[in-house]
């Protein structure tokens, strides 16, 4: 059986749980808290020398790190994955704008807000903000009049922002005004298999509780 290293409250950890749940695949979590350095052990600097999470470990040992590219591992020869190339490419762009512009911003940007780590440092936080506004507005755009990102069903890149994107509230971005993305939430939402165990980080994980920007833990 596949074992998925993760942190509960990273999105970038529950993307990858929630594919693994629509398609319904089993697995072993073993939980890795960021908080307490456990993804800066020796130990687990051998499977990730960046020390992020989620980690996936396949049954041969191999490792694969990154959720993106972990994504694309288990969605491959299933319709998360498109065929062609011409869609596979697609894909492959939404990933990296949801790593390059989304995730760097609404994530920082709830993590900061949800932690008390935008205290003393606020010009920076609304600089994240700004930037997860953007982000969300391009995807307005990318979803107009389309069902899904890619194709005409669900693949990994829906999967991926879903993550980051649901929760966007969380850093005090005003959602309501995105009547496309709401609509796609809600359809992914409606998938079979789909699960939303996303957890807030908890009290430890409060502002002095750790130092450097433990959100970059999560990959």
């Amino acid at each position: 059986m596949i074992r998925l290293y993760d942190y509960t409250a990273s999105a970038n950890c529950f993307k990858v749980r929630l594919l693994l749940a629509l398609l319904d695949r089993p697995y072993e979590r073993v939980p890795v808290d960021i908080f307490a350095g456990e993804s800066s052990t020796p130990e687990y600097l051998a499977k990730n020398p960046a020390g992020r999470t989620p980690l996936l470990e396949l049954q041969t040992g191999e490792l694969i790190a990154e959720s993106n590219a972990i994504l694309l591992y288990l969605g491959e020869g299933t319709p998360f994955v498109p065929e062609s190339l011409e869609e596979r490419a697609r894909v492959w762009g939404w990933l990296f704008f949801e790593q390059n512009l989304l995730e760097p911003n609404v994530g920082t940007a709830r993590f900061w807000r949800l932690t008390g780590r935008d205290v003393g440092r606020e010009a920076e936080w609304e600089s994240r903000r700004a930037a997860g506004v953007a982000a969300l507005e391009a995807l307005e755009r990318g979803l107009a009049g389309r069902e899904w990102l890619v194709g005409d069903s669900p693949t990994v890149a829906d999967v991926s922002l879903y993550a980051y994107t649901h929760i966007a509230h969380q850093g005090a971005i005003d959602t309501a005004p995105y009547t496309e993305i709401a609509e796609w939430l809600a359809r992914l939402e409606r998938e079979p298999g789909f699960v939303n165990d996303l957890v807030d980080y908890p009290p430890g994980a409060r502002a002095g509780s750790a130092t450097g920007s433990v959100h970059d833990r999560a990959s």
